[in-house]
């Protein structure tokens, strides 16, 4: 039940944030910032295909065991972006912990 929990919030954040990527300025800046504007499309349809694939994995586990990982993968070298732009302590925080979150479900997911 917790698990299922989980999956639930984590594809909800994962389709919101995707689809702020396609109609959000605020993300296109964020990404110039990082000299990253030509990936800014590509993280938004992974984020959308992950969240989607988090949701279908409550019924096809391989969904959720690819899409899980990907997800902690690409949080993953989000957090590292941000470290790298030395982004305080707040603001890198969501990536770690959505890192940490989809971390755990893949985990859990591969060892059931």
């Amino acid at each position: 039940m917790l698990l299922t929990i989980l999956i639930i919030l984590s594809a909800a954040a994962f389709l919101f944030y995707g689809c702020s990527f396609f109609f959000n300025s605020g993300m296109t800046a964020e990404f110039e910032r990082y000299g990253l504007g030509k990936f800014r499309i590509l993280v938004g349809a992974l984020q959308l295909l992950g969240g989607a694939g988090l949701l279908a994995g409550l019924l096809w586990l391989p969904s959720l065991v690819l899409s899980s990982g990907g997800l902690a993968l690409l949080m993953l070298i989000g957090f590292g972006v941000r470290i790298k732009m030395k982004d305080g302590f707040l603001q890198s925080l969501p990536s770690f912990i959505f890192m940490l979150l989809n971390g755990y479900i893949f985990f859990v997911s591969v060892f059931r």
